[in-house]
Order: structure tokens, then sequence, then C-alpha cells
């Protein structure tokens, strides 16, 4: 019996491995030469990308056990009792907009940008599962999104935050690639991009603090106190970063995902103010605050980056954390109020129109 468990375990360990090696969600690997590319930069030490403020962004034995515990003894309400509805797109009518600076939100992080008859995607997850897998994961709380990504017109940018699968996804590339004109991201990102097909010569990558222009939109990477990895031995491999889009009259700051820091009060003073901001609120949790705001901390993260509105994401689509799916709205719009912040927080597919009032907050989670 001994003997035939230990087979059955050196088989799920060889299953496993295999998986890792030879499935291309796992993205690409680094070559020698981009590896010293990086060695100008003040993020990198040691062959990995860090925190520069030393944040601390390991889990403990104890602490991963508590993680665990969760997961498997969840509170309540970690998902919406029914399908979260979304409003949806006429893709004729997202072809051929040309009026003022919109967002559209998918749902967590995602968002269509759509400015002067450009369209630009920022961290574009259409996937139905934040995972290698299927089975790894819980499903997207609504089963259909605002516009399918087949009916998506042609992109001029794709911004991606970081690795992770809830930001970047393989299946997603591998619809948007031939309607993609540009894709910009941190440093070394570009490789997960190559491996999945995409020419490099679209391919733009970023230390924090660098620009770059592309059709007279300014792309600013910024930091965020992070991770990044897809695998079991390339943690640090890649950099994660926020994000500034700046389309000449209206400047935008997107957070990607982020611990609180004091980045936010430096990009602020850089850059500040903001006309919009995107600011990371859920999937948190007291054993990775270090990684992941908690709401409160949204709303005074808001006020260091100098945002004159603000939005709530990172929510509202999966479950990544134990927490009630819409704690993460509701506890920031109490600090919200409190601390005089202007926020709003859409339904999924709704536009949000940046040079008109913005729409008054609504409590749509509350139907789900």
């Amino acid at each position: 019996m001994a003997l035939v468990i230990l087979v059955v375990l050196g088989l799920l360990v060889l299953s496993v491995l295999l998986f890792v090696t030879v499935s291309p969600q796992f993205g690409g690997k680094l070559s020698k030469e981009q590896k010293e590319r990086f060695v100008s930069s003040p993020n990198y030490k040691d062959g990995k990308f860090v925190n520069v403020n030393g944040a601390d962004t390991n889990l403990g034995f104890g602490d991963m056990f508590k993680s665990l515990k969760g997961y498997f003894f969840p509170s309540p309400n970690t998902i919406p009792q029914n399908n979260i509805a979304v409003e949806h797109l006429d893709s004729l009518a997202i072809a051929d907009y040309n009026g003022p600076t919109r967002l559209i939100w998918f749902g967590h992080s995602t968002f269509l940008l759509q400015s002067s008859s450009k369209n630009i995607l920022i961290d574009p997850m259409f996937g139905e599962v934040p995972a290698p897998n299927t089975m790894l994961g819980t499903s997207r709380f609504s089963k259909k999104l605002p516009i399918e990504i087949e009916q998506l017109p042609k992109i001029d940018a794709v911004v991606f935050s970081h690795d992770h699968y809830d930001h970047l996804d393989y299946g997603s590339v591998l619809l948007l690639k031939n309607k993609v004109d540009k894709f910009i991201v941190p440093l070394g990102l570009g490789a997960h991009l190559t491996a999945w097909g995409v020419s490099s010569n679209i391919i733009v990558e970023l230390d924090w603090w660098k620009t770059t222009k592309f059709m007279d939109v300014e792309f600013i990477c910024t930091p965020a106190q992070h991770f990044s990895g897809r695998g079991f031995a390339d943690k640090g491999n890649t950099l994660w970063s926020s994000w500034i889009i700046n389309v000449g009259y209206e400047k935008i700051f997107f957070s990607g995902d982020s611990g609180y820091g004091p980045h936010f009060k430096e990009i602020g003073n850089k850059y500040g103010p903001f006309s919009f901001a995107m600011m990371e609120c859920g999937q948190y949790n007291e054993l990775w605050k270090e990684i992941h705001m908690m709401p409160e901390e949204t709303a005074q993260a808001s006020i260091d980056v100098r945002a004159e509105r603000m939005m709530p994401i990172h929510w509202g689509a999966f479950k990544l954390a134990m927490h009630p799916w819409t704690e993460p709205v509701e506890r920031v719009s109490v600090k919200a109020k409190e601390l005089g912040v202007d926020m709003i927080a859409p339904k999924i597919g709704q536009p949000i129109y940046l040079e008109e009032p913005l729409p008054q907050l609504e409590q749509w989670w509350l139907q789900f």
C-alpha cells in the first residue's frame, strides 16, 4: 500500500512538472541577453526584480497555513449568489466611437479606454478563470462580457501592469495579438508575449519612471509595491508597475496591483493631479497587505496621487481572497466619504465619460 501511494504521488508530481514545463500558459523564459539589460535597473538585484523599499512579499509557513485554511473554509458570500448582469455594448458603436474620452470596465482590472478615435486596452483579462487551468480557480462572476473579445475593433495599444494570471491572460493575448499595433509593458514581460506569437517589433518594455509615446498618447511606467511570477521558480523575473496614460487633455492613473506605500505620494508629486484614477481595491488580506491595499488605504492612496476622481478596481469579477465579494467597494465607499474623495463605482460595461459629470454612486451590487 505504501508503494502504491508513493507511485501515485510520484506520478502526480511528474504530471505537474510536465504541465508547468510544456504548457504555454506559463509564458516565456528570459534569455541571458535580456537579463543583462536589466542590470542597470535600480529595481533589479541579484537576478530578480524587487520592491525598492524592501517590502516583504513572502508568506511565512504560519501565514501560508492560515491562508490555505481560509480557502478551504471560506467566509460566506465570497462569490455572488447570482450571475452578475453586465451592460452589453454594440460592436459597431465601439468601433465607430469618436466622442469624448471614455472608459469601459470589464470587471476586475480590465478597461477599454477610447480617446480621439484611439482604442487602448488596460490589463485585458477576458478569460473565465484567472489560472493556468480552468480547474484551478473559481469562474468569473458574470457569465458574459460587455462585448466579446472577437467583436472588439482594432486596438491601438495594450498596456499590462504585471504577469499574474488575473492580469495577463494567455487566451486573451492569443485572440488579441493580430489586432493590436503596440504592447506596452514593464521590463521582462515581453518574453511572455513573444512566446505566445507576438512580434518583438511591436513590444515596448519600460522601467519605472520611463516614458514612451505612441500615436500622441504618453505612457509613463510608474512604481507599484507587488511581485511577479507565473510558475514555481520565476518570482521576480519580470517587473510590475502602475501606469499613467496621458491623452493630452485627460491624465489617467492606473494603480495595477500594489500594497500601500510612499510611491503613491511620489507619483502624485511628480505627475499629479490626475483627472481620473483606477485604484486597486480587492483580493486583500492582512496576511498579504504588503502587496494588496486594504480598502481604507485605497481611498488614502487616491489622495496621495492627487486624483480628482477615483474608481475602485480589482473586484467584481473573481474570487482571489477570502473576503465577501462586495466588501471592497463597501469599505472603500465609507472611507472615501470620510476623506472627501470623489468616488464612483459603475456597473460592468457602463461607459464612464471623463469630460462629463460622472454617475452617482449606486449600490448595484446589492442585486446579486
